[in-house]
């Protein structure tokens, strides 16, 4: 009877140790994988990192692109209503993101996109006939049914940018952790150029998963932002930009 007990015993304590050495693996599984900009998780592996990133392999509607051959069209307008806000913005590891409060939006014809978030790539993601430029900011959007409209900001050498020099003094100095600086409140249409014809086109989101099905709208005139900026954000993320992706026939528009 002892000789059972004992046995008993022994096997609860075996099954304690398995469970509580096999629960970290099991969490760390749980983790979303690494991905990165250079080397073997870099953008040629993106599709094979994880199962849900399986778009960014075999996606036929991938972004970005370089533009080229844009048929002008009858286009409606962006209707561009941002409102200020406090900045409140995050290190996540791959750039610097500002997140926005709900009440800012665009209008593009009946199709309203209300405003989630921007953040930057260096150097820019889309080129236009093969031109590339030092950063862009991608004004990310989502309409009532969860579509997502992405406005493309090219930024070339110049003046200062007024948006960029706000986010720019409020750098987080910690990775992951977001911020909100006292008093600090930022108008988001400064960092647009004045002159906003744009391209369009269907592509996906430029990290991973990679999900298709995002309408982009790309900027015409580029905005301007100084070299100390660009260099400034070059020095925390030295290239942060998905290579282009074949356009498989998509038929990119431009307004007239």
């Amino acid at each position: 009877m002892k000789t059972a007990q004992t046995l008993a015993r022994l096997t609860l304590f075996a099954l304690v140790v398995f469970s509580s050495s096999a629960s970290p693996a099991v969490a760390q599984e749980a983790k979303p994988p690494h991905w990165t900009y250079e080397g073997e998780h870099g953008p040629t592996h993106w599709g094979s990192l994880e199962s849900d990133y399986g778009a960014c392999q075999l996606g036929k509607l991938q972004s970005p692109i370089d533009i080229r051959g844009a048929k002008p069209a009858d286009l409606p307008a962006i209707q561009f209503s941002y409102q200020p806000a406090p900045l409140k913005l995050i290190d996540n590891g791959h750039t610097i993101q500002v997140t926005w409060p709900a009440g800012s939006f665009i209008t593009v014809g009946d199709h309203k996109y209300e405003l989630q978030q921007f953040h930057f790539h260096h150097p820019a993601e889309e080129k236009v006939n093969g031109k590339s430029f030092p950063l862009v900011a991608h004004l990310v959007h989502k309409d009532s049914e969860g579509k997502l409209a992405v406005v493309a900001v090219l930024l070339t050498n110049g003046e200062a940018n007024p948006v960029v020099a706000d986010v720019w003094k409020h750098l987080p100095a910690e990775e992951g952790k977001e911020i909100t600086p006292e008093g600090v409140s930022i108008e988001v249409t400064k960092l647009l150029p004045s002159k906003r014809g744009y391209y369009t086109y269907t592509g996906s989101l430029t990290t991973p998963p990679c999900t298709e099905g995002v309408t982009w709208f790309v900027l015409k005139s580029p905005a301007q932002v100084s070299k100390d900026q660009v260099a400034t954000f070059a020095k925390k993320f030295p290239h942060n930009a998905r290579p282009v992706q074949p356009t498989h026939g998509r038929v990119v528009q431009a307004t007239k």
